[in-house]
């Protein structure tokens, strides 16, 4: 007969690898869904300015686009590969 405390701490071991797994899977399937599909695109960024009552040239939604893009490469987290 397994006794009461072993399973308890079996217990609650199996919810905290559970937890750490949900997590690490979750974040890596956002991660790659955010890196497939940009929550702002040029589309967007051409109507933001038309709102704005801009008349965007091609040019300058290039130069937002590039922005945003430097800003969400400092945010990456960084990879280390030991060579």
């Amino acid at each position: 007969m397994i006794k009461v405390w072993i399973f308890v701490v079996c217990l609650i071991l199996a919810l905290l690898v559970g937890i750490i797994l949900g997590f690490l899977v979750a974040r890596r399937y956002m991660i790659k869904y955010l890196q497939d599909n940009p929550p702002i695109n040029e589309d967007i960024v051409r109507t933001m300015m038309t709102q704005m009552g801009r008349t965007p040239s091609e040019k300058q939604v290039r130069q937002v686009m590039k922005a945003i893009s430097s800003q969400y490469e400092l945010k990456k987290p960084k990879k280390d590969k030991k060579k």
